[in-house]
């Protein structure tokens, strides 16, 4: 990452979409969104996953952000978008879940063809710093690749979906453990039952203290469980007062923003960003100077946790 995308000097950004791949047995071609830095070389590349509904389009205060620090946002568009229309009883929609996770790898595999598709850049992806992000939803996509795993109906994990190409996560609003589940949950979303064992990739985790779930019988701290119960160098950032927007990180005066806080989305950006940069490139200092602010600051919007 060049010296020119350092957080007092944003980079101009590109952005191209869509960029269509091909996905035999998906039943629709994955669409994909990419926004870079128009200059600079050796870029990290972040994917990102959304949450229930939304799309490539969305997610841009993130989007934007991290682009402009120097990394290259990969966006894919999951079959559960409301862009795409499928209806409920689509055969698909059990699966889902895992053709979101698909969809992450089927990014990975296609590096090649996402960045022949943005003009100027060719060349310049550093393939050996790849993180996943996500919110919600997409946050438990992401999180399988980093090593979390669904439990069967016998409470046996599943299948191993990680992938070693992966070296660092951002994981918003991730829900916890399955022991709590409504029973409108438990109904619709039996894959909410996951086990963070083997969740082994250094990830920064961030939660809001008010964020109550209709899904989960217990209060906020539910979205702490992938933090305490996931093993390795891992980080929680709780925010104060959030509910599960998280202050507007899905876009822009967002009407299902509950809790609309431009402050807490520009903290977000500093800190996720900074985590980043500093898990991709070993002896960066940009994680250890944002969380001393955050530490220092006499009315933080979030505390801070590692282990």
């Amino acid at each position: 990452m060049s010296d020119s995308t350092t957080a007092n000097a944003p980079a101009t950004v590109i952005s191209v979409r869509p960029v269509v791949l091909s996905a035999p047995g998906r039943g629709e071609d994955l669409q994909v969104r990419i926004s870079a830095p128009a200059t600079g070389g050796d870029l990290p590349v972040i994917v990102f996953s959304h949450g229930f509904s939304l799309s490539m389009n969305d997610y841009a205060p993130l989007a934007d952000f991290w682009a402009a620090q120097g990394f290259v946002v990969v966006q894919p568009t999951h079959l559960d978008s409301k862009t795409l229309g499928l209806p409920a009883d689509d055969p698909r929609t059990p699966r889902i879940w895992r053709i979101r996770v698909e969809d992450l790898t089927r990014v990975l595999d296609s590096l090649d063809v996402l960045e022949a598709s943005v003009p100027g850049l060719s060349g310049r992806l550093d393939r050996s710093r790849i993180a996943v992000a996500g919110h919600s939803y997409g946050a438990q996509t992401a999180s399988t690749l980093l090593g979390a795993r669904v439990l069967d109906s016998d409470g046996v994990p599943g299948e191993d979906m990680s992938d070693p190409r992966v070296k660092a996560g951002v994981l918003l609003a991730l829900t916890g453990l399955g022991d709590s589940l409504t029973p409108f949950a438990e109904e619709n979303f039996p894959f909410m039952k996951p086990s963070f064992d083997k969740m082994t990739t250094p990830a920064l985790i961030v939660a809001g203290d008010n964020d109550q779930s209709f899904l989960s019988t217990r209060g906020p701290d539910w979205f702490i469980d992938p933090f305490i119960y996931s093993p390795g160098d891992k980080s929680l950032l709780t925010l104060a007062e959030a509910e599960h927007s998280l202050g507007g990180i899905s876009g822009y005066e967002v009407a299902a923003t509950t809790d609309e806080s431009p402050a807490r989305v520009a903290l977000i950006q500093r800190l996720t960003s900074a985590f980043l940069r500093s898990a991709l490139n070993p002896g960066d200092t940009a994680w250890k100077v944002a969380a001393a602010a955050l530490e220092e600051d006499p009315s933080p919007l979030g505390r801070l946790r590692s282990k």
